[in-house]
């Protein structure tokens, strides 16, 4: 996605020239057409992420809209703090752009794993999260956000390639979208992993299981209502997503189904167990915490096994 959001950018800062980009030393090969328009609305802070943050609260106050790019845990961990008490607190509208989505830098381990950064980000309701499922989205995501008045996270992927069957580009505040329809259950994914979720669900109904699958591509405003809708009208839910348990897409199925009285179990699949040192391609995390198109199926199968105990 990182072709598709310096385009969207580019594409935008044309018409709006308060617009800036700034990176942490990261981004070669990639964000130089922005820097090649816009020579003095881009900046190379270096190394040092915190003091991006800084430097863009500082600059969304005197007028300007500043993007923030840097891998997605060094993007929103790092100087999480900076962006809580700076854009968050005093309703500034910084872009913060992590790149690098669940386990994309997989090889590089644990350190460069952004498995809590939309969990982290969804803690400040300040701050509209944003978790494109692929380039089209992407692109979609940037254009129809830029102008938002409060604090962004993007969380984005790397793979430009990627496509997501029926998505269509198809983004909207507060909303998800549906791209199957089946009342045996429901498979709700996040960001990439949503080809693998798709995936799956063609393999299911090729037995004959009839799922509805839909998309969660931003919180704050959360998509509630419209989740809420889908698991009133299925007996069970997967949700998808290369993010810790504790407080990303399956914390947020589970309060809309609690605070709501909805009969319907609810099936994480996410990263349930705390770093171990493990590193690989991004499909051998997927295959190593149980996320991939496999996985979904196993557990729909068992739900749908578990119905007739």
């Amino acid at each position: 996605m990182r072709k598709a959001f310096v385009e969207a950018l580019c594409q935008t800062a044309a018409i709006h020239p308060n617009i800036l980009l700034l990176t942490g030393d990261l981004g070669y090969m990639a964000l130089e057409p922005f820097r090649d328009c816009y020579p003095s609305r881009f900046f190379n802070v270096g190394v040092a992420e915190q003091n991006m943050i800084a430097m863009a609260t500082g600059l969304a106050e005197a007028g300007f809209i500043p993007y923030a790019y840097s891998i997605a845990t060094f993007a929103s961990l790092r100087p999480f703090e900076f962006i809580r008490n700076g854009p968050a607190l005093q309703r500034l509208p910084v872009r913060v752009v992590g790149m690098g989505m669940g386990f994309e830098y997989g090889h590089a381990g644990p350190s460069h794993h952004a498995v809590e950064d939309v969990a982290v980000m969804r803690t400040l309701p300040a701050v509209t999260t944003v978790i494109p499922a692929d380039s089209a989205q992407a692109r979609s995501a940037i254009a129809g956000t830029w102008n938002l008045p409060g604090a962004i996270y993007y969380s984005l992927g790397k793979d430009d390639r990627l496509t997501v069957p029926d998505l269509d580009g198809r983004f909207e505040l507060g909303r998800l979208q549906i791209l199957r329809s089946g009342g045996d259950l429901a498979i709700v994914s996040m960001g990439s992993l949503t080809g693998e979720a798709v995936a799956a669900a063609d393999e299911l109904m090729q037995s004959g299981v009839r799922a509805t699958l839909a998309v969660v591509s931003n919180f704050n405003p959360d998509p509630a209502d419209d989740l809420a809708a889908i698991l009133e009208q299925v007996p069970h839910v997967i949700t998808v997503e290369a993010q810790a348990v504790s407080g990303g897409l399956a914390a947020f199925a589970g309060l809309v189904i609690a605070s709501r009285g909805i009969a319907c179990r609810l099936w994480p699949l996410a990263v349930q167990s705390p770093p171990d040192g493990t590193s690989g391609s991004q499909a051998y995390c997927w295959r190593h915490h149980g996320l991939d198109r496999s996985a979904v199926v196993r557990c729909a199968r068992k739900a749908l096994g578990s119905q007739k105990k």
